[in-house]
């Protein structure tokens, strides 16, 4: 079957993506730019550099704009979907929705619409289990933005490693956070994948923080060899 992968760049979509490409085809990536920081849907730290994470992987990538207004995103989304299909021909649609119903709900009903097959390989996956995968896997996963007590700046740019999945574990237990950021506390994009023909060197980076609230943009970056 061909598959098209929403694909924002972070972890999540990354980790659904490269489920996909181990048992089906991915014909093409797909990525919504919504130009509304506060998107219901959408994720957006450093989405413009999904292309480059696109490159890495040889993967052609459908992108489409949007305004981020609530629900009307949506006509975007199935713009953006039937522009897969027309030239991917994509047959079903992955996401790398965890836990969150508002999401995964309004994929699933766009997806039905068009007659396409909703693939959603994490959904209520054991929190733990998945990130212990990903580090496993390969994945250099980087945290780019923060939105929750207690990330101060010092996360900002933090790799996800075996200390910082350790950390992790500790404030999901003490503050009743999640461990994978799915409730909104942070957001990551990914540098290195297992299906990645190159890596992604950050080069230069600017913050933005103020009060448990900050984003890592990434100036400029490029590819380099593994």
């Amino acid at each position: 079957m061909k598959l098209g992968v929403l694909f924002s760049g972070g972890k999540d979509s990354m980790f659904a993506c490269w489920q996909a490409i181990r048992k089906e085809e991915v014909a093409c990536l797909i990525t919504v730019v919504s130009r509304n920081p506060e998107s219901y849907m959408f994720h957006t730290p450093n989405i413009r550099l999904a292309a480059l994470q696109a490159e890495a992987a040889g993967l052609p990538l459908v992108e489409v704009e949007t305004a981020g207004e609530k629900e009307e995103e949506l006509l975007d989304l199935k713009r953006a979907l039937l522009a897969a299909r027309e030239q991917y021909g994509i047959e079903g649609v992955v996401t790398g929705a965890v836990l969150s119903v508002y999401q995964a709900a309004r994929v699933q009903r766009v997806c039905r619409e068009l007659g396409l097959w909703s693939f959603n390989p994490l959904w209520l996956a054991d929190q733990e289990a998945y990130m212990e995968e990903l580090i496993d896997a390969g994945f250099t996963v980087v945290i780019v933005g923060v939105f929750s007590s207690p990330f101060d700046e010092s996360w900002l740019g933090r790799e996800i490693d075996r200390r910082t999945l350790d950390e992790l574990r500790t404030i999901a237990k003490k503050y009743q956070v999640t461990l994978t950021g799915e409730g909104g506390e942070f957001e990551t994009f990914v540098v290195d994948a297992p299906f990645f023909a190159r890596r992604i060197a950050i080069e230069e980076t600017s913050k933005v923080y103020r009060n448990y609230n900050g984003v890592l943009r990434i100036e400029r970056a490029g590819l380099v060899a593994k």
